[in-house]
C-alpha cells in the first residue's frame, strides 16, 4: 500500500502512475474534485488514455450536484481497496485532499449529520461571514479552531454541526496519525517560487485548453447547484468570466491566486503527519530518477 500525497502540481499523478506500472498496482484517487464527472481540465485529471491502461478507482464517481461526502469516501474507497486485494493487486493512493487520504488509510469515524443544524449553520455563515463563524468555533472547540482554517467555511460549519449533534468537541473526532491500513506515504513538493511558477502555467494551460467551455457544460448539467463542486479551483473563475464579471485575464490570475493558497493549505496539512517522507522532484533529473527514489522507500 503506496500513497502520494503533498501540494498541487508537484506531479502526483506522474509518479502514482510509474509506481503503479513499477509495482503491477492500481490507483485510487484521493482528490475530492477529481470525484466529479466532467471535471477534467480544472481538476488536472488524467484523461483515459493518459492512465496507461491501469485501473484508477473514485474517479468520475459523482455528478457534479451532488455533494462529497468524506465519510461516503471513506466506505467506497475501502471496498475499492478489498476489491484490489482479493485480486492480490498492490495499490497506489494519490491525491491532494487531506482529509479524504486520511479516511482511507487511518482510524477515523465520522459522525452523522443533521441537515437542519447545518442548514442553520449555513445561514449564520451566509450572513456572519467564515470569520465570526471561526470565532464563534474556537470559543467552542479551541483544538478544533486551531486546525481549521478561518477561510474554509465549510469545514467550520461541519465542526459546529457535530459539535451540536455530539455534545463533544469536534477535535475529539479528529484522526490521529494512527493507521488502520499502514502505508508508505510519500510526499511530493517543491521550493515556493518553483511550484509558483508551476501553478501560474497550469492556471494559463487550463483556461487555453478549453475550462470556460468545460464550465458552460457543466452549468448545463447544475453545477452551480452542487455545494462542493461548484467551489472548486478555477470553476468559480470561468463562472465569473463567462457572466462578464471579470476579464479571462482576471480569471487566469484569480485562479493562479486561489490554487496558490490552495497548495499552502495542503502543504500546512501534510507537513504535520510525521509518517511521510518527502521528495523534490527538482533535486532529480528525471522521472526515472524520482521512481527510483519513491522505490527505494517502498522496498
Amino acid at each position: 500500500m503506496v500513497a502520494v500525497v503533498g501540494p498541487t502540481a508537484t506531479g502526483k499523478s506522474d509518479l502514482a502512475l510509474d509506481l503503479a506500472a513499477a509495482l503491477d498496482a492500481e490507483i485510487i484517487n484521493a482528490d475530492a474534485m477529481q470525484l466529479y464527472r466532467g471535471m477534467d481540465i480544472g481538476t488536472a485529471k488524467l484523461s483515459v488514455h493518459q492512465r496507461r491502461g491501469i485501473a484508477h478507482h473514485q474517479l468520475d464517481v459523482l455528478e457534479v450536484t451532488e455533494e462529497a461526502s468524506v465519510a461516503t469516501y471513506q466506505s467506497h474507497a475501502r471496498a475499492d481497496l478489498r476489491a484490489c486485494r482479493e485480486r492480490g493487486c498492490a495499490v497506489v493512493v494519490v491525491g491532494g485532499s487531506g482529509l479524504y487520504v486520511r479516511a482511507l488509510l487511518d482510524r477515523i469515524d465520522f459522525p452523522g449529520t443533521d441537515p437542519d443544524v447545518r442548514a442553520a449553520w449555513e445561514e449564520r455563515a451566509a450572513a456572519e461571514g467564515p470569520g465570526l463563524l471561526h470565532e464563534e468555533l474556537a470559543r467552542r472547540d479551541p483544538e478544533a479552531a486551531a486546525r481549521i482554517d478561518r477561510a474554509n467555511t465549510r469545514r467550520i460549519v461541519r465542526a459546529l454541526e457535530v459539535i451540536e449533534i455530539t455534545g463533544r468537541p469536534f477535535s475529539a473526532n479528529l484522526p490521529d496519525h494512527t493507521y488502520e491500513i499502514p502505508a508508505t506515504q510519500i510526499g511530493l513538493d517543491l521550493p515556493a517560487d518553483e511550484l509558483d511558477a508551476r501553478i501560474e502555467w497550469r492556471a494559463q494551460q487550463m483556461f487555453a485548453d478549453g475550462l470556460a467551455a468545460e464550465t458552460e457544460l457543466l452549468l448545463d448539467e447544475g453545477l452551480e447547484e452542487g455545494r462542493t463542486a461548484s467551489r472548486a479551483v478555477g470553476y468559480a473563475q470561468a463562472i465569473a468570466w463567462l457572466r462578464g464579471e471579470i476579464t479571462e485575464a482576471d480569471a487566469i490570475e484569480s485562479t493562479a491566486l486561489a490554487t496558490r493558497q490552495l497548495a499552502r493549505r495542503q502543504r500546512k496539512w501534510f507537513r504535520r503527519d510525521p509518517r511521510l517522507t518527502w521528495l523534490d522532484p527538482s533535486h532529480t533529473r528525471d522521472r526515472q530518477e524520482l521512481l527510483a527514489r519513491a522505490r527505494t522507500l517502498v522496498g
